[in-house]
């Protein structure tokens, strides 16, 4: 019998802040970094929710959606949205990504015989989002920069290599706006809940990538590329080693889009 997961999405708007009244503002600050404070600010947040289960061969569905839909607006939607999350939805509990992941799986119980949770993705802001898996946590960041490139490889001819590669060849070159997606993994801090601090991720990839590739030519500026075809397979290659071992938490993996249509993605 085949089986097949079914995406569905939900969204809900909700506040939130990272503060605690048995700190001092000064142990807040400590804690929290540039988002303590004592008042609330909001997001728009979009849940993927992932169900996988066999694909009754009568109705060729692995759940019906209305059932699905049911279940997310009764465990989600009407648990979070226009609420509070520190006040009235998740109280004592630090209401970050994570806890909030967390959270939605743990939730989504009543769910139809036979058919099983796989994942959960919430997007809390356009350039971060954060997935639930079998109970393994990841965080994703979103960064862009812009570099020039030509495809050309020293082992072909420039006819060889105009075959291979077409307009990309160009004796010139091209410029592309990468945008990178860097997603780590690992434990929450029991105190924050955080998997990892996002300012030192942010400021690890901006001096590791960001800052060098940024409006740089790839072919000549960028050491680790030199004598390679800097196609973005080679990019994405290049930046995964560049952040394995420098990061606040685990390199799950790298996704490199060279344009809307394009993109590569290297694994841990």
């Amino acid at each position: 019998m085949a089986r097949a997961t079914l995406f569905r999405k939900v969204t809900f708007s909700a506040g939130h802040r990272y503060w605690s009244e048995l700190l001092t503002p000064e142990e807040n600050i400590a804690q929290f970094g540039q988002w303590a404070s004592r008042y609330n600010h909001g997001h728009n947040y979009a849940v993927w929710v992932g169900v996988s289960g066999d694909v009754d061969k009568s109705t060729g569905m692995v759940v019906n959606i209305k059932d699905i839909d049911a279940i997310l607006q009764q465990c989600v939607v009407k648990r979070f949205d226009q609420k509070s999350l520190n006040d009235e939805a998740m109280v004592g509990k630090v209401p970050c990504l994570e806890t909030l992941l967390c959270e939605v799986a743990g939730s989504l119980t009543g769910l139809p015989d036979g058919v099983q949770l796989e994942s959960v993705k919430i997007i809390e802001l356009p350039g971060f989002y954060g997935e639930w898996s079998q109970g393994v946590l990841t965080l994703t960041r979103t960064y862009e920069f812009a570099a020039a490139h030509r495809l050309a490889s020293p082992d072909l001819s420039d006819e060889e290599n105009f075959a291979l590669y077409g307009k990309c060849t160009n004796a010139n070159g091209h410029g592309h706006n990468y945008v990178l997606e860097v997603t780590v993994t690992g434990d929450t801090d029991p105190s924050t809940g955080f998997l990892c601090d996002i300012s030192a991720l942010d400021q690890i990839v901006e001096r590791e990538v960001v800052s060098r590739y940024d409006h740089k030519n790839l072919d000549k500026d960028v050491p680790e590329l030199q004598g390679k075809t800097t196609t973005s397979e080679n990019v994405a290659i290049a930046i995964f080693s560049l952040l394995k071992d420098r990061l606040p938490a685990e390199l799950k993996r790298i996704k490199l889009f060279e344009t809307a249509r394009n993109a590569f993605e290297v694994e841990a």
